[in-house]
């Protein structure tokens, strides 16, 4: 999986290009981890990401629950197989996909 990162201010942008699963997931964690301090809008442009497993949707579960604290986060250009996992595990419910 390749991330691009983009930082302006407080809003925090990652281009997930890919397959975000259990090889990949460690790497994406890693990057919330290192790049959420004083952020308050994270957005995730998903456009590229072709696959989401459930070592993904930890990791953004995680990532919700931090921004829940300290701002906002969304979900961009999310592909149908994606959104199709989002809707069966009611992700969908809990994140914000524009």
């Amino acid at each position: 999986m390749n991330i691009i990162k983009v930082n302006e201010g407080c809003k925090l942008l990652l281009e997930l290009e890919g397959r975000l699963d259990t090889m990949t997931a460690p790497q994406l964690e890693k990057e919330l981890e290192d790049s959420l301090k004083n952020v308050a809008e994270l957005v995730l442009d998903m456009g590229k990401l072709d696959y989401i497993s459930s070592a993904g949707l930890r990791v953004l579960l995680g990532a919700q629950k931090q921004m829940n604290r300290q701002g906002s986060m969304e979900l961009h250009h999310v592909c149908e197989e994606v959104q199709d996992v989002f809707d069966m595990t009611g992700f969908s419910d809990i994140l914000t996909i524009v």
